[in-house]
């Protein structure tokens, strides 16, 4: 990157857009080319047993093995951390890869770690089948306990996880007053950020250690690539490194670059993911077998208040809860669907639809709404088509209704 922009970042006056654009990028250093170029690496060679030397003697800051990085990557890393306001980043191959090697850094036989109880299931599997046979003790939260979860911190709790708002109904928790009550107790502070990006929230100025990002979501952004991101402060950073480097989570490198070519268009992709999740959210409260949408950027749900103080802006995924109706009705809504894709994940250009149902799940608290929950992704395609679609499947759920 050129001089005066990387005089303009260190006196942080660059505009995250500006950053999404240049961060990372260092075109003079490669012959003026924009992107960097993918490194496919596992051995990296030294000219001198000097220089074999000295990156060990620092192998988490040089290039010395394929697994620890490579130019890449160190890139990828660079720009996100510098986006977010993080000290440094380290890359996973999956979202669920950086979930898991964050817990695995800050945990141990014997410790606590505190779990909010509307975490992506994946996070709680791991939990539970994975922490708890090596000895650690998991409990799950109220997301809404705020500062009320000091009663439930243990001398030996380690980690408090927070996931906010939560992936499949959607509230949202009070990052300060959680993570002021960890701190407190010495607990490292973990925080799932994928639904908002570094973008609309802010988790290193709330009390947050490390963000975590299921990158494959958002960042990517194009549905072809598996990511993870942990994005440290100071503190953090070399422990979250280091078990990286320990249990070998690495991401290809091919991956990583959909991730940093990804970033470039987060800005303008986020924003109309955005526009038309609220758009598609207001059409479906006026449908008479809705009987509540769940988007906390929406005035009236119950996190609007928390989504406006610490929140600047909304990505595309929300749900609703419909009235009780027949399996077969919700399949007559979703099967003939011709712009909503049926399947997991979410954040690429596509929109998706999908039944979800966390009252299997749950433990520290109920759900009782009785009527299926379907959780959408609002994609990039024209809004008014996508209402076009959603009319028509309602159409056929009031057919098979009747």
């Amino acid at each position: 990157m050129t001089a005066p922009f990387r005089n303009l970042l260190a006196m942080n006056d660059a505009k995250p857009d500006t950053i999404l654009t240049h961060a990372g990028s260092s075109p003079f250093e490669q012959h003026g080319i924009v992107n960097p170029p993918v490194y496919h690496a596992s051995t990296v060679l030294f000219p001198t047993l000097a220089a074999l030397e000295a990156a060990d003697a620092n192998p988490f800051e040089v290039v010395n093995y394929g697994r620890i990085g490579t130019p890449t990557s160190f890139a990828f890393e660079r720009a996100v951390a510098e986006l977010e306001g993080g000290y440094r980043a380290v890359t996973a191959a999956s979202g669920l890869a950086a979930i898991a090697t964050a817990l695995l850094a800050f945990t141990k036989a014997g410790d606590h770690v505190l779990i909010t109880d509307t975490a992506y299931g994946p996070t709680r599997r791991f939990a539970n089948e994975t922490l708890g046979r090596y000895g650690v003790s998991v409990d799950y939260y109220d997301p809404c306990i705020g500062a009320g979860i000091d009663a439930l911190i243990r001398p030996e709790t380690s980690v408090v996880y927070l996931e906010s708002p939560g992936s499949l109904t959607f509230e949202v928790q009070d990052v300060p007053a959680i993570a002021a009550a960890a701190k407190r107790a010495g607990a490292t502070v973990l925080m799932d950020n994928t639904w908002a990006t570094p973008l609309y929230f802010r988790p290193f100025d709330h009390g947050v250690d490390v963000s975590i990002h299921a990158a494959t979501k958002y960042i990517v952004g194009h549905s072809d690539a598996m990511l993870g991101l942990m994005v440290c402060n100071q503190a953090s950073w070399e422990t979250v490194k280091r078990a990286a480097v320990r249990c070998g989570t690495a991401a290809g490198p091919d991956d990583i670059y959909l991730g940093l070519r990804g970033l470039r268009t987060l800005g303008v992709r986020l924003k109309r993911h955005g526009e038309a999740g609220l758009a598609l959210a207001d059409w479906l409260s006026r449908q008479p077998e809705v009987v509540r949408v769940l988007h906390p950027a929406r005035p009236g749900d119950s996190g609007h208040a928390l989504w406006r103080r610490d929140f600047t802006g909304t990505s595309g995924l929300f749900a609703v809860v419909l009235e009780p109706c027949a399996k077969s009705a919700v399949a007559a809504l979703l099967d003939h669907l011709e712009l909503f894709g049926l399947g997991y994940s979410w954040g690429g250009f596509e929109s998706l639809a999908l039944p979800v149902h966390p009252g299997r799940v749950r433990s520290a608290t109920g759900w009782s709404d009785p009527g299926p929950l379907l959780r959408f992704h609002a994609g990039l395609e024209d809004i008014d088509d996508l209402i076009r679609d959603l009319d028509a499947g309602f159409a056929r759920l009031r057919h098979a209704r009747r």
